[in-house]
């Protein structure tokens, strides 16, 4: 008989805290994880003004607000350790508020609507998103629970002593990720299960035996209990308990309540009677007027029925703009709640599966300093084009800089990529190196000199690769003419480093993201190999017209940036269906610049950071009237310079970003 989930949980935690110590001993290691930063985002939603460095640059000693791409076991690891290259300090122990919304669903589709003019698509989860939900669902709820400890642990970390932990779940895993939590934070740091009732019913139409399912479940712990930062919060009363409670009138139209003086002093009865509280009835008993106006209200408690989800039709009424159209986001009044309740203006907060970004927003618009990631990237540039929409502060947009180092290495799964790396070289119709002491990722196109080099799905293909590949070509088996390096994902300046490279020596293709769709059985990889469908596509480039410079002013020039031409790797290489593929194709043909979600310049590009001191993205209307295309040009003010590098990066709806440098 298998053994039920309560039997398999000691298993789950000891497992989970040797994962832990790995990883505990990993930030005391020199090797290091940390966060790069791709872009310091200055949010500009229209024509662009004067830049003279009215801006704090990226130094240790300012605060920065974080937006981080990648794994957050990562993203958490790379917070702990610091950078000390920037300056940018440990977050250990610095954090007031954490809030999460995990994945709580295994059956749940994560795909992405895209709207373009005159068609929707629907793009699925790329390579390295199906591989993280593949791995946090494999076994159902034992993965689940294995990839939320570690996780868990690391956020324990990261909270201050007066810290608290919000994870927002529902019936599916809430109840056993609690008894997870009593492990790590402890029984005795557990404040409430906090019952939110969303006003939408799920469940009861798909099944007539049993009842509507309409709320989610939100665990609050604390790092102590004895020091936790937490504000009393009232609501206001209904108005059936004004009526019933507050009754009497006074003759200035004052609702009021008669209230016992029983547990008053002296003192405060005679402070009472200063102030005309006090009622005497007929019998001579006096009693005090308690003011409705005067009143606080309720005391928040645990059940949170006046906050609607975002698909109820009471919400959409009444927030018809806050709908960014992401399957999990939740209400920026629920936000509010938690971020007033457990921190104070200045305070730092985080969410490490950002999603939508409703957390960060919310935390920017109290005053609240802020830290979210998530590994998706059409969430990553939703929460990017929501921060600007709402002319935040300027932010950090960064990403976990070194996969490739042995953190996944040493993981379980380094045999099943090891394997996977076969199964693409034979696509790819490359022959694997038999030799045992040959790494599983390299092979060669038969009857020439030809290196292929197969990077694995949990990295970012960049410059480290390339050299990896580059010193393989010259070095492996007596060395190679060329070498092709198919990769999953990429760095977002691969394009910039293909430029300074000899094709004909180093050539970078993408391996289809559906690949993983395609190969979920021996007979479906047979198909592929007799097909010969599998088709390994070149990058996408991005490319402008030449920089226009004139005199605005004696010490300002206007600068004019031109978009030209958008280059996109095949439609067969991205995550769509192949209905999608079609109609993919005609916008690739006749309209390649309205596959541009986002683009941004630096004027003063300093070859290492990107500053983006001006943006434009789709549903951005105070540039244009057309929510579904960019402008495709811009004019910026900038002080005058003899000689300039402009860098130009542009995010196009599947979210793959290119840059464009020009010297003027």
């Amino acid at each position: 008989m298998a053994e039920s989930l309560i039997e398999q949980l000691p298993k789950i935690v000891a497992e989970g805290k040797k994962e832990v110590e790995k990883i505990m001993e990993r930030l005391e290691s020199n090797n290091k994880i940390t966060l790069q930063t791709n872009e310091y985002v200055l949010p500009v939603k229209k024509e662009a003004n004067l830049f003279q460095g009215r801006y704090q640059d990226i130094d240790g000693q300012n605060w920065f607000n974080r937006l981080c791409y990648g794994d957050n076991l990562l993203v958490m690891q790379a917070l702990l350790n610091g950078d000390e290259a920037t300056g940018l300090p440990s977050m250990r122990g610095k954090i007031d508020l954490i809030y999460i919304d995990p994945p709580y669903d295994s059956k749940a589709d994560y795909r992405t609507k895209i709207t373009l003019p005159g068609f929707d698509i629907e793009q699925r989860p790329n390579v390295m998103e199906q591989f993280a939900y593949s791995d946090t669902w494999k076994d159902g709820t034992v993965s689940y629970l294995k990839m939320m400890y570690p996780r868990l642990y690391l956020m324990k970390e990261l909270l201050s002593e007066q810290g608290s932990i919000y994870v927002h779940l529902d019936w599916h895993v809430g109840h056993y990720v609690k008894v997870i939590m009593d492990e790590i934070f402890g029984k005795d740091n557990f404040c409430n299960q906090i019952i939110w009732k969303r006003a939408t019913s799920i469940g009861a139409k798909a099944k007539s035996n049993m009842m509507a399912r309409n709320c989610d479940y939100i665990y609050f712990y604390c790092k102590n209990y004895n020091n936790i930062k937490y504000n009393q919060t009232y609501l206001p009363y209904s108005n059936d308990y004004i009526e019933n409670y507050f009754k009497h009138i006074d003759k200035n139209g004052r609702r009021y309540r008669i209230q016992s003086l029983g547990d008053y002093t002296e003192e405060s009865k005679i402070k009472f009677r200063e102030e005309g509280k006090i009622y005497v009835s007929s019998n001579g008993k006096e009693a005090l007027i308690q003011y409705l106006d005067e009143s606080k209200g309720v005391v928040l408690d645990d059940l949170w029925n006046d906050i609607k989800g975002l698909q109820s039709k009471a919400f959409q009424k009444q927030n018809s703009t806050e709908n960014y159209n992401y399957p999990t986001q939740k209400p920026e009044t629920l936000l509010e709640r938690i971020i007033k309740v457990s921190s104070n203006e200045n305070s730092i907060v985080a969410d490490f599966f950002g999603g939508s970004g409703t957390t960060a927003a919310v935390a920017e618009k109290l005053g609240r300093r802020w830290i979210t990631s998530d590994f998706g990237k059409p969430a990553n540039m939703i929460m990017r084009k929501r921060l600007i929409d709402q002319e935040a502060k300027p932010f950090l947009y960064q990403a976990v800089g070194d996969y490739q180092k042995e953190v996944f290495a040493t993981t379980k799964e380094f045999k099943r990529v090891g394997d996977l790396s076969q199964v693409v070289l034979n696509l790819f119709g490359a022959m694997p190196f038999f030799d045992e002491n040959a790494p599983k990722n390299l092979g060669q196109i038969k009857g020439s000199r030809t290196l292929v080099y197969v990077d694995s799905p949990n990295k970012m293909t960049g410059l480290s690769t390339i050299k990896k590949a580059q010193e393989l070509k010259e070095s492996f088996m007596g060395g190679w003419n060329k070498v092709i390096i198919l990769g999953w994902n990429f760095t977002f300046d691969i394009v910039n480093i293909l430029k300074d490279l000899d094709r004909s020596q180093v050539e970078v293709l993408v391996i289809p993201p559906d690949l993983l769709d395609k190969l979920k059985s021996k007979a479906n990889f047979k198909k592929l190999i007799d097909s010969n469908k599998i088709r390994f596509s070149s990058l996408q480039y991005l490319t402008i017209k030449e920089p226009k410079i004139s005199p605005y002013s004696c010490d300002i020039d206007e600068l004019e940036i031109e978009l030209d031409n958008y280059v996109l790797l095949s439609p067969d290489a991205l995550p769509l269906d192949d209905k999608y593929k079609e109609q993919l194709q005609k916008i690739i043909a006749n309209e390649p610049l309205a596959l541009i979600e986002y683009w941004s310049i630096d004027p003063d590009y300093d070859g290492e950071t990107f500053r983006s001191k001006w943006q434009d993205y789709r549903e951005n209307t105070h540039n244009d009237n057309d929510p579904l295309r960019v402008i495709n040009w811009a004019k910026i003010q900038v002080p005058h310079k003899e000689h300039r590098k402009i860098c130009v990066k542009a995010v196009d709806v599947f979210g793959f970003e290119s840059v464009v440098v020009k010297e003027v």
